[in-house]
């Protein structure tokens, strides 16, 4: 598409004629099984990706699995439980998930929801460190 001259191959500069994901994902091997590193935003309009790759990592047969959560700004519920329900998964199989290095926003939804109850969090910022407790 060419608006005023220009073409768009920018999606920011288009606005809304491209889909333009707010998360990132990629998968790297670990020492125990593989690594997710999640980066930007999860939420109601990014959850299919996120469970698609953890739904791609269970599919594989893992047993641990690891999300780095460092470069997730924000985390809603349904993204949340996207992770909970893959921990549950991991569980049945005998098998963890461990979230990794939540930033303080993320790191506060998922004490609040009670996540770190029933998956393992490490690194990041943990409830008993925010400042605003």
């Amino acid at each position: 598409m060419i608006r005023d001259g220009r073409s768009c191959d920018a999606p920011a500069w288009c606005g809304n004629h491209h889909r333009v994901s707010l998360l990132e994902i990629s998968v790297a091997v670990g020492e125990s099984g593989p690594v997710l590193s999640v980066s930007g935003e999860a939420d109601v309009t990014t959850v299919a990706e996120l469970s698609e790759a953890l739904t791609a990592q269970l599919a594989d047969g893992t047993r641990h699995l690891r999300v780095d959560l460092s470069g997730l700004r924000f985390a809603d519920s349904s993204a949340i439980r996207a992770l909970v329900l893959a921990g549950r998964t991991l569980k049945q199989r005998g098998g963890a998930l461990e979230l990794a290095n939540p930033q303080p926003v993320v790191a506060r939804a998922l004490s609040l929801l009670g996540v770190d109850q029933a998956i393992t969090i490490r690194g990041g910022a943990s409830a008993g460190t925010d400042p605003e407790r």
